[in-house]
């Protein structure tokens, strides 16, 4: 398989070199974690000379002795070198029995720089404070984006690589297979049906599993759309699945603790507080949708404010969604202080089109940038104040 050396991960963990914190590496199953911790071997011996690298790599047969905290704990200490940098790196961490007592150890005898990866049902972000009562870091690893699937797959034409990476998406171990079937049936059955079936189920108990998959069908029919707990719960009962809003509200935050999807919070611009109930949920990568439901609706509308909305939390941006005098802006961006407001759109080139979708953003008042992405396969122009950018030079720009 070509490898891509993910560079924005790799210089964030070069700058957690040495740091106390146990640094945890987390995101969807198949998103390149393992990948990345050897990678971060070759950084470490690349900028430390007088390192001690201990790699256990749980997906290799060579630990199954040590699949116990114990036996974990006396491995590290057993390879550790007085007088040497001694990283520790440990991959598929939930396979070790009881694993955080082992972690919690060594990382108290301030011997060890702790670098982990997990399955994302295992080791999940709001579990991090309970499971390891030192200090942790983490660092969130998405799909491929668009700028790392150009370096996957060059080409000078970006316009047309975008149209391919909508319904390819940023799962890179589907790119060794040939067809698009091949494709989404490795996507469907190693990456949804594992993170469903091995992780999700497994970790939570629980027991209607055919309510959990009817949920995520509606989920990623409706990327995108404001919905609420009571509305997917009505939804599901005329399609004769007997639930509760507490259940699915419960599913719900499984398939988003373990990175599925993300939930996008609205935000009344005008009144400045947050709006209970109705949310917005994104995939993690756009391809899931067409692995599971076909590709019969493309909808390249609301599969391309998918990607915005996850390049935007790639970039490391609070986002929610905007309501200002009944209208809605697709994003309001937040990070160090500042604010972007973001309109997505597939195609404007209709002028009735465009000024549908510019007229909410013409509706705020205050001065903090706006922009419209769109595919308009032009360089960008301002329309009264606000930038029209076209989709693929917005997600090839430097972050």
């Amino acid at each position: 398989m070509k490898l891509i050396r993910r560079t924005a991960y790799l210089e964030e963990l070069k700058d957690l070199l040495n740091t106390p914190d146990i640094k945890v590496i987390t995101g969807v199953r198949r998103s390149g974690k393992s990948k990345l911790m050897d990678s971060l071997e070759e950084l470490i011996r690349e900028n430390d000379a007088n390192s001690n690298i201990i790699h256990v790599n749980y997906n290799l047969t060579d630990f199954e002795d040590i699949l116990e905290y114990h036996a974990l704990e006396a491995y590290a200490e057993a390879h550790y070198m007085a007088g040497k940098s001694n990283y520790l790196l440990i991959d598929e961490i939930q396979m070790c029995d009881g694993f955080e007592k082992a972690v919690n150890s060594l990382h108290a005898r301030e011997k060890y720089d702790i670098y982990i990866t997990g399955s994302n049902a295992f080791l999940q972000s709001s579990d991090l404070a309970t499971l390891f009562v030192g200090r942790t870091y983490e660092v969130q690893v998405f799909p491929f984006s668009f700028r790392e699937y150009l370096t996957y797959f060059p080409s000078e034409n970006i316009y047309g690589s975008l149209t391919s990476y909508i319904t390819d998406g940023g799962m890179a171990g589907s790119y060794l297979y040939k067809s698009e079937s091949q494709r989404y049936r490795y996507i469907n059955n190693e990456v949804l049906n594992a993170l469903i079936v091995r992780d999700i189920v497994r970790k939570n108990k629980i027991r209607n599993e055919p309510l959990l998959h009817q949920l995520i069908d509606f989920l990623m029919d409706n990327i995108g759309s404001v919905t609420s707990v009571r509305t997917i719960t009505n939804t599901l009962a005329s399609n004769n699945m007997k639930t509760d809003h507490k259940t699915v509200g419960k599913y719900i935050a499984y398939l988003c603790r373990a990175f599925a999807f993300y939930r996008i919070r609205r935000y009344d611009i005008k009144g400045k507080k947050y709006l209970q109930s109705e949310d917005k949920y994104y995939l993690s990568d756009q391809s899931f949708r067409y692995a599971r439901l076909g590709t019969k609706n493309m909808d390249y509308g609301r599969v391309l404010e998918n990607i915005v909305a996850i390049e935007l939390l790639r970039r490391g941006y609070e986002v929610y969604v905007g309501v200002l005098y009944q209208k809605e802006i697709d994003f309001v961006c937040t990070k160090q202080g500042e604010r972007l407001y973001i309109q997505v759109a597939y195609d404007i080139s209709d002028r009735k089109t465009f000024e549908r979708e510019v007229d909410p953003l013409l509706r705020i008042k205050d001065a903090y940038p706006k922009m419209m992405i769109a595919r308009t396969y032009q360089p960008a122009w301002q329309y009264e104040g606000i930038q029209i950018v076209d989709a693929a030079d917005w997600l090839t720009r430097q972050p």
